[in-house]
């Protein structure tokens, strides 16, 4: 069977001007194939225009994902801001459905003052309240997909985030390869670092299909500080590893670009993986 790699950008393209609901006419005309909607700081978008978003991508064969709202953190200390989390994650899940979103996207939240293993246990209650409320709801079509995070301080670590995976249905992560760089000091170097993720995956959740995250990251002690172009050789991780590595070990994968040049360096992503496919 063939592989499905795909390329897209986080949010809005840089060179596009037009309607959110007809984006995926600029994305296809480019030659990408992947939108992540980026409903960052809430979600806003109404039922008709998610209808026609999702009715755009599917008349040009582009996959889309959304990303949640920033403010969730379902390990909180405050029983009101996992309420609210919760219910942003309800109004995600809905708009996702609402536009034929594979992907639901989000950041679980920060440890704060809780032992990683006390913000687990709060964080698998939310969710198990989270998935009450939508079912309750009757949203059917929907995967959640928790990010891997940047920050020290931050619950999504890869081991963290295969536990939760592999506790709830309708749960897959979404692996951000540079939060996991930089969270770790910078320690993808190589094709067999990335491997180690991809085997990790394979292993314990029994995938061969991925959603991740791509950008050049800078950081410090604490972890994430800032994303750079795609040219910048100054950071890392390295993107040609990865791309040899997905020609090769037969995932399914959709890259989501998150550099500043959110489209321009999807579409470079892309190009290198299609030089490596004739090599």
């Amino acid at each position: 069977m063939k592989q499905d790699i795909r390329f897209g950008p986080a949010g809005r393209p840089v060179g596009y001007k037009g309607k959110t609901t007809q984006v995926c006419d600029y994305i296809k005309k480019i030659g990408l194939d992947a939108f992540e909607y980026q409903a960052t700081y809430g979600v806003r978008i109404s039922k008709q225009s998610a209808l026609e978003l999702g009715e755009n991508a599917a008349k040009n064969d582009i996959l889309v994902s959304m990303h949640g709202p920033y403010y969730i953190n379902l390990c909180s200390q405050k029983e009101d801001t996992i309420k609210k989390s919760v219910e942003r994650l309800v109004q995600s899940a809905k708009a996702g459905e609402w536009m034929n979103s594979y992907r639901t996207v989000f950041h679980m939240g920060f440890y704060t003052k809780y032992s990683p293993e006390e913000a687990m246990k709060k964080c698998k209650d939310a969710i198990s309240e989270l998935l009450e409320n939508i079912e309750t709801l009757g949203i059917k079509n929907y995967t959640f997909a928790p990010e891997t995070t940047g920050k020290k301080s931050q619950f999504g670590s890869l081991d963290e985030l295969v536990e939760i995976c592999r506790s709830f249905n309708n749960f897959t992560p979404t692996v951000d390869f540079a939060h996991i760089h930089a969270r770790s000091g910078g320690i993808i170097k190589t094709k067999k670092d990335y491997a180690k993720i991809f085997d990790k995956i394979e292993n314990e959740l029994g995938l061969k299909s991925l959603h991740c995250h791509f950008t050049k990251i800078e950081y410090t002690d604490a972890g994430e500080k800032k994303h750079h172009i795609l040219d910048d050789s100054n950071f890392g991780p390295p993107l040609t590893p990865l791309l040899e590595l997905i020609s090769e070990n037969g995932f399914n994968v959709t890259l989501i670009c998150e550099t500043p040049y959110l489209d321009i360096d999807a579409l470079e992503m892309k190009k290198e993986y299609s030089s490596i496919l004739r090599e």
